[in-house]
């Protein structure tokens, strides 16, 4: 009896947890809870879970250059664009997609639910300090009406972190502005101003 009872006391205690590290953004709506950082992994994958509201436009059409991401949808349908453009899979409760390095992909949800999946990053690299800078900009209100940073600096900086290329845009070119953005950030300790959000 006792035994029971504490396994249903460290259910709650470990959902309670998981709850406490939520992050909503206030402009999108997006809400995203780290399972498993980077560093409670030692850099080897990160695991988030992502609550999308209906209607959430998710992420352009991108790629990951050295990061495998897994996609595996809990409730709800998330829809996905893989491989090429217009190539359109609907994922529902219980479908996993693996997306390698150089796979183009995007995602969005254009139900009228919430979806909840959870995405897989391996290795995890410094995509946990992109996506909770991301985040952190939209709670303190430094982003458009699309979520996306207002300040281009800011914006290089952390996508930089990402290892992501948009696709439909010169990788040279993206490559290269991003680059010279970023280090203008360095010179000028924009970096600064993120590091409350990777801490």
């Amino acid at each position: 009896m006792t035994t029971s009872k504490s396994y249903k006391d460290l259910s709650v205690l470990r959902e309670s947890l998981i709850l406490s590290k939520q992050i909503v953004n206030p402009v999108t709506g997006d809400r995203m809870t780290i399972i498993c950082s980077s560093a409670d992994s030692n850099g080897e994958y990160l695991k988030i879970q992502f609550d999308l509201p209906p209607g959430a436009k998710g992420s352009p059409l991108h790629y990951h250059g050295s990061m495998r991401e897994t996609f595996e949808v809990i409730s709800g349908s998330l829809t996905m664009e893989l491989g090429k453009k217009r190539n359109k899979k609907i994922l529902r409760s219980g479908n996993k997609v693996n997306v390698y390095p150089g796979m183009h992909h995007s995602f969005w949800n254009e139900s009228d639910d919430w979806v909840t999946f959870i995405s897989e990053m391996y290795p995890a690299g410094n995509f946990e300090q992109f996506i909770t800078a991301w985040y952190g900009l939209g709670i303190d209100g430094k982003v458009n009406q699309d979520g996306v940073p207002t300040n281009l600096l800011q914006l290089a900086l952390i996508v930089q972190k990402s290892d992501t290329t948009i696709v439909g845009q010169s990788p040279f070119i993206q490559k290269l502005v991003l680059n010279g953005l970023a280090k203008i950030g360095q010179i000028l300790k924009v970096d600064r101003t993120l590091a409350k959000y990777w801490s």
